[in-house]
């Protein structure tokens, strides 16, 4: 369709020239369509259309997953992180999950044919300038995204011209650093190239932006590279892995590029100064429900405006609880981690991660299951275990017993009975006292969101999904029907990236780094600085960037998933009704393996993804493949 906008764009131009018969009916010259407003609009929608942003419509097959009846079941990046686990799948990591290669050619090919176009058309100087910075912008995004997958890439900064000889359009392989150095260098044109105006296009600041996340991740291959060390040709070739030494410059550059936008007064954190906790979880959800509300933090946003017409998202239908799901067979499909969950700090406790404690013993570690042995800790309410932890934690994850669109949302697995005796998990109900109680909290699966696995539609983990979501309309069952845009970059992103460049470098100012960490934790309700280190910036990414799609690419770069995922389970919080209490009601929780998954375990070559087609490119194939 979009080539089909681009042909008839085409054609008019000719037709109002009356050139239809003396040139070729099936080509638009470069001069007509990028010399005329219209026709660069419509070529750089197709260039920014084929952007690899990790967005709502990103799944494991690849970019704009989001045609007509998707089948990717909801299955999602956090899902293959400590994030998240899918409501009924339990896949991992496979060669060619979150590839990207032919279609990344195919936009490299496409934004070449315009940046070779732009010395010949017929707009001003200022005009020239400002295109050729949004096609070096268009570029290193194409190739940021080639290298943090295949490493070293053939560079192709031309468009080539098939002129009979196949072999001559074959470009080896560059090395991991030239590749990288490309990226760093394009991103210098745009910045230079590029104005300060607003909108949805590439600016100067959205390139600073990418430099600064591109730069962090090179960085730290060239550092944390030998936590996994490889062999074979491409790496003698140094076709894949950085020189230690090269991280000094990359964390460098991620300084600078950092620092532009923090000094530029373009930017901010969305309402920095809540006046409470409660404050700070709703401004952060509102945030991410309409980023166009928080101007000041979004750099760039990818916009969903049309339901439907592959021009929506789903979101909404794939990942609200069951009870509001007004229709729609598969809701419920995100459930957040225990793993995650336990990260979130308490107030009372700032720079440490603050486990969920289940019993007067104190033991974070047990996933056995209920022990009537042991002494549960009783709560009133089935979110009171959860007081006084990080407001993002509310702001992020639906937790048993909040209200969601009006609507309560049960989470329980099950029920203690009067003598003791747990049922967990099996559709039961008892009746106590005149009145009956059931496994999940209420008689029909349409009236909890919980543990019953029910068509795959409910949480196994203990939680439900609230970023991103839109609380202010019901869902309408149907596919791409959600219009929520996606903020790909955004400040707080920016002054994470900047605090651990300094820290991991050494370079920098630390006292500017303690600072921007800081402000993003003020931002979430804390009122007690913590230090500037390794583990609490980490940290901070974690639960500042949780289901943005950064955590893979966090442990990627830092070469920690290998570490991280060895023959690994993620954890859930079963929450029980303890009858033995009566006649209050009490909760109690139990800490678990997730229910119904396997163990995952992550290989140390999926660092670098396959190389498609090398048969027929010659290319240099990646370890292990």
């Amino acid at each position: 369709m979009r080539r089909l906008i681009l042909l008839a764009a085409g054609l008019m131009l000719f037709s109002c020239n009356r050139v239809l018969e003396l040139r070729p009916t099936d080509k638009i010259r470069a001069e007509d369509l990028f010399g005329d407003p219209a026709g660069v609009k419509l070529y750089m929608a197709n260039l920014y259309y084929q952007l690899p942003i990790e967005d709502f419509t990103y799944f494991r097959a690849g970019f704009n997953q989001n045609g007509g009846d998707p089948n990717n079941g909801g299955f999602a990046p956090a899902m293959v992180t400590d994030e998240a686990v899918h409501s009924e799948f339990g896949d991992f990591i496979g060669n060619n999950d979150f590839a990207w290669w032919e279609p990344a050619y195919k936009l490299i090919r496409d934004v070449n044919i315009l940046s070779d176009a732009i010395p010949s058309l017929p707009i001003t100087e200022d005009e020239k300038k400002a295109l050729t910075g949004e096609s070096a912008f268009i570029k290193a995004f194409a190739y940021f995204g080639l290298a943090k997958r295949y490493g070293g890439v053939p560079l192709i900064k031309n468009t080539q011209k098939y002129e009979g000889d196949v072999e001559a359009l074959k470009v080896p392989r560059s090395t991991e650093k030239e590749t990288w150095d490309y990226v760093m260098e394009q991103c210098d044109v745009a910045i230079a190239s590029l104005g300060e105006g607003t909108g949805r296009r590439a600016t100067k600041w959205t390139a600073c932006a990418l430099k600064s996340r591109a730069a962090l991740h090179a960085a730290s291959v060239a550092k944390f590279g030998p936590r996994a060390v490889m062999s074979g040709d491409a790496v003698t070739q140094q076709l894949i892995g950085l020189d230690a030494a090269a991280a000094s410059g990359y964390y460098d550059a991620c300084i600078k590029a950092s620092e532009m936008l923090m000094a530029s007064g373009k930017f901010g954190l969305y309402e920095p100064n809540p006046a409470t906790p409660e404050a700070a979880a709703e401004n952060y959800r509102k945030m991410f429900q309409d980023p166009n509300s928080a101007a000041i933090e979004a750099i760039f946003i990818k916009g969903f405006t049309l339901p439907g017409n592959n021009q929506g998202h789903n979101y909404d239908i794939w990942y609200q609880p069951a009870q509001v799901a007004n229709g729609w067979p598969h809701p419920g499909r995100m459930n957040p981690t225990l793993d995650l969950v336990d990260l979130y700090e308490r107030y009372d406790n700032p720079g440490q991660p603050a486990p969920v404690v289940t019993t007067a013993e104190g033991n974070v570690n047990d996933y056995n299951g209920y022990n009537p042995a042991l002494t549960y800790l009783r709560f009133d309410t089935p979110n009171d275990i959860f007081k006084g932890k990080d407001a993002r934690l509310w702001g992020t994850a639906i937790l048993p017993g909040t209200t969601f669109k009006e609507t309560p949302i049960i989470i329980q697995a099950g029920f203690v009975k009067p003598d003791g005796q747990a049922v967990i998990r099996t559709n039961d109900q008892v009746t106590v006292d005149g009145t009956t109680y059931y496994t999940y909290g209420a008689p029909s699966t349409t009236m909890y969101s919980g543990f019953d696995t029910y068509g795959g539609n409910n949480t196994r983990s203990g939680f439900s999904f609230k970023k991103f979501m839109n609380q202010s309309s019901p869902i309408t069952a149907g596919w791409n029907q959600s219009t929520t845009d996606f903020m790909e970059f955004r400040f707080a992103e920016i002054l994470l990236n900047y605090a651990e460049a300094v820290v991991e470098s050494g370079q920098g100012d630390a006292a500017a780094a303690a600072k921007a960490l800081n402000d993003i934790r003020k931002r979430a309700g804390h009122t007690v600085n913590i230090p500037l280190t390794s583990a609490n910036v980490q940290r901070e990414r974690r639960v500042e960037l949780a289901f943005e799609n950064k955590r893979y690419w966090d442990l990627i770069r830092r070469r920690e998933y290998h570490t991280e995922f060895n023959n690994r389970m993620m954890h859930a919080l079963l929450p029980l009704l303890d009858l033995r209490a009566l006649p209050a009601r009490k909760y109690i929780f139990v800490r678990v393996n997730v229910p119904n998954t396997n163990s995952k375990t992550f290989e140390p070559k999926l660092y670098y993804k396959p190389i498609p087609g090398i048969g027929a490119n010659g290319l240099v194939q990646n370890p292990q493949y």
